[in-house]
């Protein structure tokens, strides 16, 4: 059963000097999903550090959250931060800091069920496929990289002519038999499994106590009938998919329609996602909060715990 978190402003210090310079509490989580594409480094912002200490601060009846986590390299929390962010939000919001939360799909809500080269050289062996599985991601890694020129979309409509372009160059083959074949294989629920097992039980919480929730997804126009295939389509109030909204991520175009869709303000909202550039600085652009997946969050339940609902 999801309620709000019963903190006050003196625990929340308390909370905060408990940890500050020493060891980091111990929590169990899920293995990070990493996306196949993952973005260069940069350093993080004071938007972040707020992010960070505002889970620090969070009070949860019975212990520490798993949201209490240092930033990577820094000693001890950031108390000023901590204090700062929770008094701003809850200042706006209550005891809820989000009313609405934002999920990258592929890397953060769903991963692929086998590794992408693996089934690409399964299928594509009765078409001639030679490449070994390293040869096939090299190239796919490569091709996936380059500027898209047929247009300033890689995902319009259903996206065919850019997984076209995607297929041929990391395999060589250039059979639409084959090509077919493998552009449907990833339209099933076959091909891939929700990251995070408990994501159904959070997500309903989520939204039991108010908190709306939407997919933001650089993606074709696949992305609804596999969330369908997946079961999972009913967690959402709203999805904003590239194609489309016609604006990919990092593009603050698409997290301001999926705020749109679901009637709040960027400020009002956050976005989770697993790629620093796209998802963080994308959605931060936008003028919403942005949590990393794998770093500053790594499940869930850990995510409505920082928004400030305890499952």
């Amino acid at each position: 059963m999801a309620r709000a978190t019963k903190g006050s402003l003196t625990v929340a210090v308390a909370i905060c000097a408990r940890f500050r310079g020493g060891a980091a509490p111990s929590s169990t989580s899920l293995s990070s999903c990493r996306n196949l594409h993952s973005s260069g480094r940069k350093t993080d912002s004071r938007r972040q550090e707020y992010s960070t200490g505002a889970a620090a601060a969070v009070e949860v009846e019975g212990g520490i959250p798993d949201g209490l986590r240092r930033l990577p390299g820094r000693q001890g929390w950031d108390l000023a931060g901590a204090i700062e962010y929770l008094e701003y939000r809850r200042s706006l919001y209550g005891e809820i800091t989000h009313k609405a939360l934002l999920v990258d799909a592929v890397g953060t809500l769903v991963v692929p069920s086998q590794p992408m080269a693996q089934i690409y050289r399964q299928i594509g062996e009765k078409y001639g496929v030679k490449y070994s599985e390293n040869e096939i991601l090299n190239r796919y890694r490569w091709a996936y990289e380059q500027p898209w020129g047929r247009s300033r979309l890689r995902y319009v409509d259903d996206g065919r002519p850019f997984w076209q372009h995607i297929v041929s160059s990391s395999t060589g083959c250039s059979n639409l038999e084959y090509f077919e074949e493998l552009y449907k294989y990833y339209t099933t629920e076959k091909a891939w499994h929700i990251c995070d097992p408990d994501a159904g039980n959070v997500f309903r919480a989520l939204r039991k106590a108010g908190v709306k929730t939407a997919i933001v997804s650089n993606f074709d126009t696949r992305l609804r009938p596999l969330l369908q295939a997946l079961k999972c389509d009913h967690w959402f109030d709203a999805v904003a998919v590239s194609a489309e909204v016609a604006a990919e991520k990092p593009n603050p175009t698409i997290f301001l329609k999926a705020c749109e869709l679901l009637g709040v303000k960027p400020e009002e909202a956050v976005h989770v996602g697993d790629d620093r550039r796209n998802d963080i600085w994308g959605a931060r652009d936008a003028g919403c909060d942005g949590w990393l997946w794998g770093s500053d969050v790594h499940s869930f339940k850990e995510v409505a715990q920082r928004i400030g609902i305890q499952i």
